[in-house]
Formats: structure tokens, sequence, C-alpha cells
């Protein structure tokens, strides 16, 4: 069987308010407390009961929210009435100038100007506040010069390792040209040998690096005679007699 609904009404029996009362007091106290956590929400509870006793529940501090809540509902209110937002930013204003004299005031003291009306006590504590204020400011000043110190450090190990590569590169470079040096006596002493030496000859004298001239001449051409034959022309006259001897040459 289902629970019923229940008006929400005023409890007329007392010690049945009562009842109700601490359970959903501590109901509430435990929703706010888990919205709290679950949210990441800052949560303040205030409850009264029917007998003044005060029920209350601060996921940080009640007075700083109650400190916030006053100062977004004084803007809220201020931007809903002009004259209100008028009045808040002379208080803002006047909260800062006088943030700004006391801060100008602890400058004058801090320099040594106008000291006249502080007593043993303010000096001392003066003092000891320029003595802090110094000993941060070499502390600082310490922590630069070593971390320069440190980055020199770093550049000159740097720099030398540099050098040391240069260094077996330059040697490298001496071993090859002395290298080549040797190859280049070795041949110039070859070819000086080879200079030096005369040249191969034949035992009948002949120079066999001597260059060879060839002639070429034109053949003679040689005329054979034919033999003499007598030709026969069919004709026994004298004329064909002066032809075979004209023939003949």
């Amino acid at each position: 069987m289902g629970r019923g609904k229940i008006a929400i009404r005023r409890i007329d029996n007392s010690t049945s308010r009562q009842v109700t009362f601490s359970k959903r007091r501590n109901g509430l106290l435990k929703k706010a407390k888990e919205l709290s956590i679950l949210c990441d929400a800052e949560v303040g509870l205030i409850v009264f009961s029917s007998t003044s006793k005060l029920y209350e529940y601060a996921s940080t501090s009640m007075k700083s929210i109650i400190e916030r809540y006053n100062k977004l509902k004084e803007e809220h209110n201020q931007l809903m009435n002009p004259a209100s937002e008028v009045k808040f930013w002379q208080r803002e204003a006047a909260s800062l100038r006088q943030q700004l004299q006391h801060l100008q005031e602890c400058h004058r003291k801090l320099m040594g100007e106008e000291l006249s009306g502080l007593g043993v006590q303010e000096l001392q504590n003066l003092e000891n506040q320029l003595e802090m204020s110094l000993k941060g400011v070499r502390m600082k000043k310490d922590q630069i010069f070593t971390d320069e110190i440190k980055e020199l450090h770093q550049k000159g190990n740097l720099i030398h390792q540099e050098n040391v590569e240069l260094y077996k590169k330059m040697e490298f470079l001496q071993k090859e040209n002395a290298e080549l040096k040797k190859v280049y006596e070795a041949r110039s002493t070859n070819g000086e040998n080879a200079a030096s030496n005369p040249p191969y000859t034949i035992g009948n004298g002949y120079d066999l690096l001597a260059p060879i001239s060839l002639q070429l001449s034109q053949p003679e051409t040689q005329y054979t005679e034919p033999p003499a034959k007598a030709m026969k022309l069919g004709c026994n006259n004298k004329n064909c007699s002066r032809i075979v001897d004209d023939y003949h040459f």
C-alpha cells in the first residue's frame, strides 16, 4: 500500500508537529551538506524552531556567507535603483581614498619620513619590517645572481664541447692534408724519375720513342710493248704495210 500524500498545512497537534520538525530538519541539513559537497557550492542554512531554537549549517563560514549575501543583495538593489548605485560608488570611492592615504603614510614611514609621532614600539616594528624587506630583497638578488651564474656555466660547457668537436675536425683535416701531400710528393717523384731515364733503343741504334715519318710516292707506270705481230687486214698493198709499220711505232 502506497504512502498517502500529506497536506501542506500547519500541524495542529504539537507533538506531531515537533516530531515532523525534527525529521524534516535533519533531512534538510543532510541535503544541504550533500549539495555543498557534490556541487562544490557555498551553502548556508539557518533554521529557527517554533520555540526560538537556532539550527544552522554552513559549508565554509556562516559570517562570510552572510557578508557575501549582503554584498550581492546590495549590488542587486543598486542595479535596480540608480540613486542607490550612485551612493554605492561614492562609498567605494571613499574607501579607496582611505586605502590610498594609508598606503602613502606607510610609504613615507618606510622612507624615514614623518617619524616624529611614532613611539618606541612602532619604530621597532618599522625597523623589523625594513629588515625583513631588506632580507627579501637580498635573497631575490642572490637568487638572480645564482641563476645567471648557472646559466653562464651551462653556456661555457656548451662552448667547450663545441671547441672539442672543432678541434677533432681540425685534426682530421690535418691528417687528410698530410696524406694528400704524401700522395702528391710520390707522384711528383715518379714523374721526375720517368723524365730522367733515357728512352728505350733497339740494337741497331734506332730510337723506339722517336717519331716515325712515312712518305708515300706514286707508283711508276711500266709500259709493256705488245709483241710485234703482223696483222692481216685482208690487203697486201703498200698502204696496209704502212699501217702495220705505224702500229709497231
